[in-house]
């Protein structure tokens, strides 16, 4: 077969059908979509064949999202990856509720893939709301012991790094998640439920260690092995089941899927009457030579009884809300907590504990490897508020080495000011990082101390704006003369995210500014400084990004995330005038814009801590994003006066990103 990557049904043929099923001439087809992924796009091509039914009548194709965002949230999260890897490496030795591979693709650069199965049809799906009959589970039960049993404990498996991907979720996200879980749900949670989430939230990181340990028996894991995923064969399908969507496939603690599965197959009463029988299905499919004992099959599917919790809470915020989903994930959680008190699985979680803030390592404020995805990007940004001399400004460098670009960005505004702008989106890669030109900038960076002192220089041609909303019309200013010599000296505890790589420092910042001939000296003035670096699709969700000092001495830095079919997530920190430090876990921002785009005021909330701010805008300095395949994102940035609730004040930036879909 050649080298191909199918991205449409519109790229089949017949002749490339005939050389990938290999089992006669196909002389015509058809497509028609099945199904309603979001990640993923599902094909049922039928065929004819130039000399009668010499092959199967069906075929499944499945290519990725066309969607970009969907596409790439594939691409970053290693889905598309994880499930060509599986069909291609491990699949065809496996049998059991696997169907049958023709071709495989896979483009790490751009997402595209394709696999070209074997129809599971006739079938029925099975429901994960009205759940299975006894036969069907014990059917899933068996058939997955079948595809286990090769596997369990496989060392060669436990290395392969595709499959071993550092998963995403974590106590923090969690955390954040069930405060969102609550929020919408929390009536219909039963009280010895809510408890089960609770213990397992308050706990979560040092459960996922627990279950990690070498001692521990780990195998293949679909990680979604559910009804709804289930295909039961009719009379004239090839397999009495076959099992879909393995994007999720990964290496974990074996009993996984076990659990997931009793876990919310089965009405209560209806599992607890057959619980022994079922897991005994299991163990006996494993083989004669099963690496664990009934014994250890108990215990793992006891210990696993979280994860359908988790799923509950995790999968329900982070999807499309609907009515049937609402139904489906109640009942998943009523299901699986329920399963959690009846095997006593409370009393195998660690204690709970409250995970420290993370703090970033001194070598992270240099340069990073960069990944392989198209929209990896690493960037340094710095901003400043004087408010007594009417002026703030915010540098930034963002690298991206697959495309081979830099952008710069320098800015300077206040009120009675023109925005001044620096901005430069097609700068060729710079082999040193830490210093760039061009024909109108040269700018340097460093830090000169790791975590504590930080210097930027820029001196450059840039433009000045009268009306700063016309840098987001694209328009052109009048030239003018820039430099900047700033020192950004820390003045609290650098945080590190725990969602993605990234810190941001609170700081103080002396040094000058000089434009138009002018030269503004500053002296120890509030203000914030970053580093990035990881994937970075600017156009696929929008956020409110705050960094706030107050006069007392007190930093707020928060983050609203709103990732389009999703909850809204918050990120970030309250860190007080006596050096704590507060995790945020939701963080709320209702903005208000002008006529011109720009944003007149933004009213946050930032919980845990209680803060509530108000913010008033005092210098626009806006950027226009506009990506390779044209789409383009409002970007405000703005420093503003903020006062809280409780009487404190102070200064500080802000930016909205506004994706304009």
């Amino acid at each position: 077969m050649p080298d191909t990557r199918l991205q449409r049904p519109d790229d089949l043929t017949a002749e490339w059908l005939t050389a990938a099923i290999g089992a006669g001439t196909v002389e015509r087809f058809t497509t028609e979509r099945i199904g309603t992924g979001q990640m993923s796009e599902c094909y049922r091509v039928t065929l004819s064949y130039a000399d009668g039914p010499t092959g199967p009548t069906s075929v499944v194709l499945k290519v990725a999202a066309s969607d970009p965002v969907s596409r790439q949230t594939g691409l970053a999260l290693g889905l598309y990856e994880r499930e060509v890897r599986f069909y291609s490496d491990i699949a065809p030795g496996l049998g059991g509720p696997v169907a049958p591979c023709y071709d495989a693709a896979f483009d790490g650069e751009t997402g595209v893939f394709h696999l070209l199965l074997g129809d599971a049809g006739p079938a029925v799906v099975g429901d994960e709301i009205r759940g299975a009959t006894v036969e069907q589970a014990m059917l899933a039960m068996a058939e997955l012991g079948r595809l286990h049993g090769q596997l369990l404990g496989d060392t060669a498996l436990a290395d392969a790094a595709w499959l071993n991907r550092e998963a995403p979720l974590n106590q923090a996200l969690i955390t954040q998640l069930y405060a969102g879980f609550v929020e919408r749900y929390g009536e219909s949670i039963a009280p010895e439920h809510r408890q089960v989430c609770e213990r397992l939230v308050a706990a979560f990181d040092d459960y996922l260690a627990q279950e990690a340990a070498d001692e521990r028996m780990h195998g293949l894991v679909h990680g979604d092995y559910r009804l709804d995923n289930m295909l039961f064969g009719q009379p004239g399908a090839d397999r009495p089941l076959t099992v879909v969507d393995w994007q999720t496939v990964t290496w974990g603690p074996a009993m996984t899927d076990v659990a997931y599965f009793l876990g919310c197959a089965l009405a209560d009463d209806v599992r607890r009457d057959n619980y022994t029988a079922l897991l005994d299905a299991y163990h006996r499919a494993l083989g004669p030579d099963a690496a664990v004992d009934i014994a250890d099959v108990t215990e793992g599917v006891r210990r696993q009884a979280f994860f359908g919790v988790m799923m509950a809470i995790v999968s329900s915020m982070l999807v499309e809300r609907t009515g049937r989903g609402d139904e489906m994930f109640m009942t998943m959680l009523r299901r699986h907590c329920q399963h959690v008190l009846d095997t006593d699985a409370l009393a195998t979680l660690p204690e709970p504990v409250a995970p420290a803030p993370l703090q970033p390592d001194a070598a992270d404020e240099g340069a990073h490897q960069s990944g392989a995805e198209a929209l990896w990007s690493e960037s340094w940004y710095a901003d400043f508020v004087d408010d007594g001399q009417n002026i703030g400004g915010w540098f930034r460098l963002g690298l991206m080495p697959n495309q081979q670009t830099a952008w710069i960005n320098a800015m300077l505004c206040g009120p009675g000011l023109p925005t001044i702008a620096v901005n430069d989106f097609e700068v060729t890669l710079p082999d040193d990082p830490f210093t760039v030109r061009t024909d109108d900038v040269e700018l340097t960076h460093s830090a000169t101390e790791p975590l504590q002192s930080y210097r930027v220089t820029v001196r450059g041609r840039g433009q000045a704006y009268d009306d700063p909303a016309a840098l987001l019309r694209g328009e052109s200013g009048r030239p003018v003369d820039v430099a900047m010599d700033l020192h950004w000296t820390t003045a609290g505890t650098p945080y590190l995210y725990r969602l993605t790589p990234r810190y941001e420092i609170p700081c103080t910042v002396s040094g000058s500014v000089t434009f138009d001939g002018s030269t503004v000296e500053l002296n120890a003035v509030p203000g914030q400084r970053d580093h990035s670096w990881g994937v970075r699709d600017w156009w696929g969700m929008d956020w409110v990004w705050s960094a706030l000092h107050l006069q007392d001495g007190t930093h707020l830095h928060g983050v609203d995330i709103r990732i389009p079919g999703s909850p809204p997530l918050g990120v970030g920190y309250i860190q007080p005038p006596d050096g704590t430090l507060i995790e945020l876990q939701t963080v709320s921002a209702q903005e208000t814009f002008g006529d011109k785009g720009l944003p007149v005021s933004t009213e946050l909330k930032l919980n845990p801590g209680g803060v509530a701010a108000t913010v008033q805008i005092k210098g626009h300095a806006p950027v226009l994003l506009t990506a390779a395949d044209g789409r383009v994102s409002h970007f405000p940035r703005a420093w503003a006066t903020v006062s809280t609730a409780d009487g404190r004040t102070g200064v500080g930036w802000l930016e909205w990103n506004r994706n304009l879909r």
